[in-house]
């Protein structure tokens, strides 16, 4: 089979050459860019960050599977996939350890942004010890919004430090309340109560119509002058205006970013001169991730290649 992967040879920590070692048998073409330019030819596409539109599925002649190497499928038409019988499956990130991985690098920009790591840089390069002082995470408060895969992670993981939990999830919150132990839980129509209260906003959720810049300047007015804005899902669901003109007016305090509104994002970007701490899209980069999803990937490709049906589809 040939597959297209539309992304550099080396992104995702290498995520090409473990599945080709897997896969030695089958045709796998990297893009070098996340985009591509035809589907013609192919049996599998892997989009990565790459739009899959109706043009570009109406041209494919052979693409039976459209397999994302994580669970983001926000920029695939998978409706249009659909009405030509292209299968269209992702990897779970409660499956692959990817939402374990995610939820850990939202507690380190937790941390990072509570003891100040860019002004730490700053004494240490002028010999000042002892500064600056930092905020423990110790009876601080942390909403967590969406609790699917990776905010119920979280949400596990950040019981030991002793804050206290609030979340926003779309059906049954109060069930989600009482499976994950927390102090309040309601849905979306009740963020404000959430950005209100918490010290720590942490965006847990998909990019959809009704979520896409869901955190903009009424929501960023609505957080405590003192809060931190944590994004470990997509960029889509921030404001970036907004958002900048949060952190110039110190509305906010400062935000962590893990996805931005254009990737890759321009490290000249005026927006990272305020208190930014950011990551270039690596939550989910870890060893353990990446082995649960290419054993994923693998197994459904092997599953097309036999005639069976692909696992996790949409």
């Amino acid at each position: 089979m040939k597959i297209l992967f539309a992304a550099h040879e080396n992104a995702w920590g290498g995520f090409l050459g473990m599945i080709r070692e897997e896969l030695p048998d089958h045709e796998f073409v990297p893009t070098g860019r996340f985009g591509f330019d035809t589907l013609r030819g192919f049996d599998v596409l892997i989009p990565t960050m790459s739009i899959v539109g109706k043009g570009h599925l109406a041209k494919a002649d052979k693409l039976q599977l459209i397999q994302q190497c994580g669970a983001g499928l926000e920029s695939v038409d998978i409706e249009a996939a659909k009405s030509l019988n292209i299968r269209v499956a992702n990897v779970p990130a409660d499956i692959s350890g990817n939402a374990d991985s995610v939820a850990e690098l939202g507690i380190y920009l937790m941390i990072g942004l509570s003891r100040n790591v860019r002004q730490m840089a700053a004494s240490f390069a002028n010999g000042h010890m002892g500064s600056p002082p930092g905020r423990a995470l110790s009876g601080k408060t942390v909403g967590i919004i969406g609790l699917g895969g990776i905010g119920r992670a979280l949400a596990k993981r950040l019981k030991p430090f002793g804050v206290h939990l609030l979340g926003i999830k779309r059906h049954d919150p109060q069930q989600a309340k009482e499976e994950l132990g927390l102090d309040w839980a309601g849905t979306p129509v009740e963020m404000d109560a959430l950005l209100g209260r918490s010290d720590y906003v942490v965006l847990c959720l998909p990019v959809t119509n009704e979520s896409r810049n869901m955190i903009g300047r009424r929501s960023l007015e609505a957080m405590k002058r003192e809060a931190f804005l944590i994004n470990l899902s997509r960029g889509g669901l921030v404001d970036r205006n907004a958002l900048e003109d949060a952190l110039a007016s110190r509305t906010i305090a400062g935000a962590g970013l893990d996805v931005f509104w254009v990737e890759p994002v321009d490290p000249n970007d005026p927006i990272f001169k305020y208190n930014v701490l950011a990551t270039p899209h690596i939550a989910g980069s870890t060893d353990v991730s990446i082995q649960g999803i290419m054993k994923a990937v693998t197994e459904n490709i092997l599953r097309l290649e036999k005639g069976e049906e692909p696992l996790y589809q949409k």
